[in-house]
């Protein structure tokens, strides 16, 4: 779970942008083109799917066709991972300690608990 965060960092996140995360909206941290992909990947990974029609559109005019398809991949990945990650009870590996780690809310369900060897 928290190398997204490491990951993130090494591409050029700030740590105050992660911290800003859950609160991207009214940020500062964030530019608009930001702003719009987290609303994007907030509708893609809501259930059921919920992603406007405008929302692409807004997109398609920021994104050549190429950033769109990869930017969609790239949510539909982590969605995926998160998902597998949760289901087995994965939990963090350390990738960044000492450092702020963007974490999910706690579902409704309850937490998962973390897989014995």
């Amino acid at each position: 779970m928290d190398i997204g965060s490491a990951v993130g960092r090494e591409q050029g996140i700030t740590e105050a942008q992660l911290r800003d995360l859950a609160e991207f909206e009214s940020s500062n941290e964030f530019t608009e083109l930001h702003k719009l992909a987290l609303r994007y990947a907030t509708a893609m990974t809501e259930t059921p799917v919920n992603v406007p029609d405008e929302m692409v559109d807004q997109l398609k005019q920021q994104l050549s066709d190429a950033q769109l398809v990869e930017l969609t991949s790239a949510i539909a990945w982590e969605q995926y991972r998160a998902r597998f990650d949760h289901a087995l009870g994965i939990e963090s590996e350390g990738f960044s300690d000492g450092a702020f780690c963007a974490l999910p809310a706690p579902s409704q369900a309850g937490q998962a608990t973390s897989l014995s060897h």
